[in-house]
């Protein structure tokens, strides 16, 4: 684990405008602060997608105030746990940490009917990963 007490986890995507936004903010949402967050991108977008701030506020999650961030090297090594979201960007690798790649539909250019499904397969993904990495701890 990293040098804080608890674990972290970084989510990964090309764009950091979609998946890896929500992944983030179902992680922060739902591990009620238990697991440090961060995601990011190697060739972020200038804004969110609108469609992925419209299906996270549905179900009660403002990421209105995130932006896309680019990828960097310290974020990958601070990080317990990488994500990548079924987009072919890859992380650099060190030693120790845990490196997951979840093949998830592209948001990108769809409408919120075809967020939400995407929106839903990720939550339930983040649930496990939470009891994967911090299980137990006030839940």
């Amino acid at each position: 684990m990293t040098d804080s007490a608890k674990p972290s986890v970084l989510f990964v995507c090309v764009h950091n405008a979609g998946r890896s936004q929500m992944a983030a903010a179902w992680l922060h949402h739902l591990s009620q602060g238990r697991i440090e967050v961060r995601s990011a991108g190697s060739a972020p977008a200038d804004t969110l997608n609108p469609a992925v701030v419209e299906a996270m506020a549905e179900v009660g999650i403002d990421i209105t105030d995130q932006h896309p961030k680019l990828l960097t090297v310290d974020a990958v090594e601070a990080s317990d746990v990488c994500v990548t979201m079924g987009c072919g960007d890859t992380c650099p690798i060190f030693p120790g940490k845990r490196y997951l790649d979840w093949e998830l539909p592209d948001p990108a250019g769809q409408g919120v009917e075809s967020v939400r499904p995407i929106r839903d397969e990720i939550r339930k993904r983040v649930e496990e990963l939470i009891e994967e990495t911090a299980p137990h701890q006030g839940a």
